[in-house]
């Protein structure tokens, strides 16, 4: 099963680009169940994730459980990905501050 994994900063009021952009499985390679796992370090973090360009979640807050996200305790979206799918994920943050955000993606081959 593959896995990618991400921390970053986001900065005060900001949006990042996709965070899987040039990772090994940013596009699915077979068909595939894909989990996206987050967390971050304090409230005020939204997720837009898109695969295939179909839009799965918009705009939505995460988990502030400080931590690297836990399977299943923090999944936020499970969708299936077929060969050639784009996996995009934007974090935004609403708060004044920045915060660390953690991503963990499995892409689950059929």
């Amino acid at each position: 099963m593959p896995t990618m994994t991400d921390r970053r900063s986001v900065a005060a009021n900001t949006r990042t680009v996709n965070i899987l952009a040039g990772l090994p499985f940013e596009f699915v390679a077979q068909p595939s169940i894909v989990r996206m796992y987050f967390s971050a370090a304090a409230v005020g973090m939204n997720a837009d994730v898109l695969i295939g360009g179909e839009s799965l979640v918009s705009d939505s807050e995460v988990s502030a459980s400080n931590r690297f996200p836990v399977r299943p305790d923090d999944l936020l979206v499970e969708h299936g990905g077929a060969p050639g799918d784009r996996l995009f994920v934007a974090m935004r943050n609403t708060t004044g501050a920045a915060i660390i955000v953690n991503t963990m993606v499995d892409v689950i081959p059929l």
